[in-house]
């Protein structure tokens, strides 16, 4: 199996595990997450206040720091997610769940809601918290902070990314 592009920074017991679809070209050759320009993740983070500062994408190991974590539902690095195969999407699916399983963050955010859709077999899902865990975690699906995805605006991401944070005692699924 060749070797990722982008090492996971996770660690047991986060409060947040946030999930990309894949990386970019541009972070595979920097090695490190989110760091193609213009890519919103780290003004977000800082906006909803997950991070005192806005990190760089090579501080990316400091989101342990923070109680946060970064990794991908592909390892594969492409210039877009549309060239990624449904199947390596369901097949990422499959290796998320197991490294949620082993590390336990109390809430998952996967970073895009079609590789939610197609990855999870979700066809009808919306962003949001979602009614099923993923190896236990409370899910989010949340929209993808690429610059690429300009319907949703940098205030909107941070929005969102604050909700991700619940109580110690809040993170099952939601009511029905």
């Amino acid at each position: 199996m060749p070797s990722k592009p982008l090492p996971d920074v996770v660690a047991p017991d986060l409060d947040v595990l946030f999930c990309g679809i894949n990386p970019s070209l541009a972070s595979a050759a920097r090695g490190h997450h989110f760091a193609r320009p213009g890519n919103r993740f780290w003004p977000a983070l800082h906006l909803a206040g997950l991070t005192p500062r806005q990190l760089a994408p090579e501080e990316d190991r400091q989101l342990l720091d923070h109680g946060l974590g970064v990794t991908n539902v592909v390892d594969r690095a492409t210039r877009t997610a549309a060239e990624l195969s449904p199947a390596e999407l369901r097949e990422g699916a499959e290796r998320l769940a197991e490294l949620v399983s082993e590390y336990r963050p109390r809430v998952l955010a996967v970073l895009g809601i079609t590789a939610w859709r197609v990855g999870f077999d979700r066809p009808r899902a919306a962003v949001g918290r979602q009614p099923e865990t993923v190896g236990g975690s409370a899910t989010w699906v949340v929209p993808n902070p690429s610059g690429l995805n300009a319907h949703v605006q940098l205030p909107d991401l941070a929005r969102i990314y604050r909700q991700l944070r619940p109580p110690r005692d809040d993170v099952g699924p939601p009511d029905s």
